[in-house]
């Protein structure tokens, strides 16, 4: 039998080229591997009370770009959070069982806080049941996560033990975090520093046109160039020739790293020969997302095929938790 993997993004923009390559490609090799579970987390995304507008949008959004990427929604289950109204019931139920103390001292919550100080809601401090919820509504086993969520991952394993000890039963598995070390290639983005995201300002998306992706390219940091013969390019520099190293064929990351080690670089150039080279590597997966984007007939299909697939595991969860916590029908 399959292990069961789950995997959840938030709706607040277009996915780019560190999505891609840190966590989409290994999803379309793992849907043939494990029984997956890929939802957009729209009830998470209220905690930032985006416009409707934005938040339907921005599931549109998410949901045609993992499409375009390769994400099959008839092998792995792709919904929306948002469509299954058991995680609603479950995170109440799991609420009774979740201390404000140790709420108050999760990383996230704290980080949320000091970054929102005027919108400290209670999703915020809950944040970690309802991704909790989202896990084990399922019985995943594995959660592919960075680092900044691990925390949550281990409150996630301590809900499910807390319940289990509780009602004295073995009934959710502990779920475990699930590293792409192996395979994950490191995108940087082209502010220097860093690795690319959306808050940082300094990606490109899988959605943007040759247009912008010029735009961007030429804006990314640079210096006055090298001084010395090979010497060790600073990071902003090494951040391009990374980017090449994806984008480019071989022979023209050796060629552009042989004329900075000559001190002959033209950063301009280098910048030109990246943005036609990131342009080639998106354009398909550009195409894809804006036809899926006006194919309407195809997301509803996509959405209540994945919302029914989820909503069976889900009621059998809920179900079940009822008759362990007590709930009987008169």
């Amino acid at each position: 039998m399959k292990e069961t993997v789950l995997s959840g993004i938030r709706p607040t923009g277009n996915l780019h080229l560190g999505n891609y390559y840190g966590a989409i490609q290994n999803f379309i090799r793992m849907q043939h591997e494990y029984n997956c579970y890929f939802f957009v987390a729209d009830w998470h995304s209220l905690t930032t009370h985006p416009h409707p507008g934005d938040l339907h949008g921005n599931v549109k959004t998410v949901l045609s770009e993992y499409l375009a990427c390769g994400i099959d929604p008839e092998i792995a289950t792709l919904y929306i959070q948002s469509d299954i109204k058991e995680i609603a019931e479950l995170y109440l139920l799991m609420n009774m069982n979740s201390y404000i103390g140790e709420l108050e001292r999760t990383t996230s919550f704290k980080e949320k806080v000091r970054k929102q100080p005027d919108n400290v809601n209670a999703g915020l401090l809950t944040y970690p049941v309802l991704m909790t919820t989202d896990i084990i509504i399922h019985k995943a086993n594995k959660v592919p996560v960075g680092k900044d969520q691990e925390q949550n991952i281990e409150m996630a394993r301590r809900f499910a033990r807390r319940f289990n000890t509780i009602y004295e039963t073995d009934y959710f598995p502990e779920p475990e975090g699930f590293s792409f070390s192996k395979n994950l290639i490191k995108i940087p983005g082209l502010d220097g520093s860093g690795k690319m995201g959306k808050s940082e300002g300094n990606a490109i998306n899988l959605a943007d046109d040759p247009k912008t992706i010029h735009k961007k390219v030429m804006g990314a940091v640079t210096d006055a160039g090298p001084t010395e013969m090979n010497q060790t390019p600073p990071e902003a520099i090494e951040n391009l020739f990374q980017l090449m190293e994806v984008a480019s064929e071989p022979e023209t990351v050796v060629f552009f790293r042989e004329q900075y080690a000559k001190c002959a670089i033209r950063y301009g150039d280098l910048k030109k020969q990246l943005s036609a080279d990131i342009t080639k590597l998106t354009e398909p997966i550009r195409e894809r997302i804006l036809e899926i984007q006006s194919d309407d007939a195809y997301l509803a299909k996509v959405v209540n095929m994945g919302a029914e697939k989820a909503r069976i595991s889900a009621a059998a969860t809920l179900k079940d938790v009822r008759e362990i916590i007590g709930f009987r029908t008169f």
